[in-house]
């Protein structure tokens, strides 16, 4: 059981009414933050049903330094989805949010993110135990700024992947920043389509996936993914 969980719906306010500061302005290399991010523990033993596969910190560096060249962290409430380790998360930290929040459905998972936060001296992270598959909440309606996800790619449980962006999009009241493997870019530009949301393919990366689990043949293996923006499209003759 996860004993440290933190209710944090009134600092969510707290913090949106003190966002009108200006923040600092960090510069970051990228190799800098990979410095960083290599630092971040991972599983101990991975969950296969929740399709639970670490992010590379290099993919995560790459997908985070990304998102603060366009202005979507620094001083932003960013959440991360299916935060898992926390890697996402220690990335937009690192990076100057105003506060991250981290949402996971796997306690233990959550305790290693918890420890890598105290471990790297991180504190502008909350975690929350949720279930994504379940309804969101209407609190967390629009209620952050940016959200950052690698979510279940839905390999082993059709439509994970959907079910969890369309979640980060009732979430988030600007942009989404996600993984989605490039074979079911179709599809998920089908999607968006059908949301009225803009989806636009910033990177096609290769994920090197290590053996995690027994039905994993090889050592290691390289898959094609899509770093993908998620957008609200803007209607026409509006401000």
């Amino acid at each position: 059981v996860l004993h440290v969980l933190v209710t944090i719906w009134s600092p969510l306010c707290c913090f949106r009414r003190t966002t009108e500061c200006q923040p600092v302005f960090v510069t970051m290399k990228l190799k800098h933050l990979k410095t960083i991010l290599d630092d971040v523990d991972s599983f101990d033993s991975p969950n296969v049903h929740l399709e639970q596969y670490p992010t590379p910190p290099d993919i995560a560096a790459h997908m985070m330094h990304h998102v603060f060249s366009q202005g979507e962290i620094e001083g932003k409430l960013v959440a991360d989805l299916g935060c898992g380790a926390g890697i996402l998360s220690i990335g937009a930290a690192v990076l100057n949010a105003g506060l991250t929040v981290g949402f996971d459905v796997d306690a233990a998972a959550l305790q290693v993110c918890l420890q890598n936060c105290t471990d790297m001296e991180i504190t502008a992270v909350d975690i929350i135990q949720w279930d994504l598959t379940r309804p969101p909440d209407a609190r967390w309606r629009g209620a952050f700024d940016t959200v950052v996800m690698n979510p279940p790619f839905g390999t082993r449980t059709k439509g994970l992947d959907v079910v969890f962006l369309k979640a980060a999009l009732f979430m988030s009241s600007g942009s989404v920043y996600s993984l989605h493997k490039t074979s079911t870019r179709d599809h998920i530009k089908k999607k968006s389509d059908e949301w009225g949301v803009n989806c636009r393919v910033v990177a096609e990366l290769r994920y090197n996936i290590d053996r995690l689990y027994t039905f994993h043949k090889r050592d290691s293996a390289d898959v094609a993914v899509d770093f993908v923006h998620f957008s609200p499209r803007k209607v026409p003759g509006s401000l």
